[in-house]
């Protein structure tokens, strides 16, 4: 047998041809402190074999964004994925500490692209931990699942969050610019929902805010962003965000230290 191969016995372990350099932008929204816990967490992770990498980021982009509000961060750094090219997005909070097996996990995902947003696990702080990930509103947590289990819902946390560039660069062209409380300009991909409310028989006014994860959740169904994307079939599930339980995440307290969920409650 001939050992000489021909261009069409080539496979491109990477999956596809490009700048592997620019495949995932980690984005960590802080204040600009961390504990050593989610240090350990971040850079002590189990990198895929075949993976770009340097010594210094595990060949990883990073985006920091310090001191701005939340939802002011997350735009940064849609901003950052967009400017530099890359794929794949990952919000990765600095108090959620992801196990070693993360990345392995995630480039499943990222190399065949069928599932464009895959959540990890984590659970709510405080006495009755419960796991952030939600099917319909109002109706609290859904609980009907292992851990190891893959679970459709409609709502998912942006606490350890993988987003295909396709998305964001749809969702970026279409929203509009603003200022940062820091006085810099980008555009509202995400947001933290607040309305008042004004009770006329009562004469009363009444507030209500949300959060930015899941106003981005709400925004992705409402127009129909996945399937204009490139993702139809998931498009047009009621669930269309993957939370893959095995990416079992622990929540932790800055101050204290303490993770969530705790060994028992």
């Amino acid at each position: 047998m001939s050992s000489s191969t021909t261009d069409t016995d080539v496979i491109i372990a990477s999956g596809k041809e490009g700048n592997p350099r620019q495949r995932l932008l980690i984005v960590t929204p802080t204040l600009g402190i961390v504990r050593a816990e989610w240090a350990m967490s971040r850079y002590g992770q189990a990198v895929p074999c075949n993976w770009s990498m340097s010594a210094a980021s595990l060949g990883i982009g990073s985006c920091v964004p310090m001191h701005f509000l939340v939802a002011d961060a997350q735009n940064l750094g849609c901003e950052d994925c967009l400017a530099k090219g890359f794929e794949w997005l990952l919000f990765w909070e600095d108090d959620v500490l992801a196990p070693p097996e993360a990345m392995l996990r995630l480039n499943r995902y990222m190399l065949s692209e069928k599932v464009p947003i895959v959540s990890g696990l984590y659970f709510t702080k405080g006495k009755w931990s419960e796991p952030i990930v939600y099917r319909g509103s109002g109706n609290g947590p859904y609980l009907d699942f292992q851990i190891g289990d893959k679970v459709w819902a409609d709502g998912v946390p942006t606490g350890f969050l993988l987003i295909h560039s396709k998305i964001i660069r749809l969702l970026w062209d279409e929203s509009e610019s603003y200022t940062t409380l820091g006085g810099r300009v980008t555009k509202k991909v995400f947001e933290t929902p607040s309305k008042i409310y004004y009770d006329p028989e009562t004469k009363t006014h009444s507030s209500g805010r949300g959060t930015s994860d899941l106003y981005f959740c709400a925004r992705v169904i409402r127009e129909k962003v996945l399937a204009r994307a490139g993702w139809p079939k998931i498009g047009r599930r009621k669930y269309p965000f993957l939370c893959d339980t095995r990416i079992f995440c622990k929540h932790i307290d800055l101050s204290t230290g303490r993770q969530y969920p705790p060994p028992v409650q």
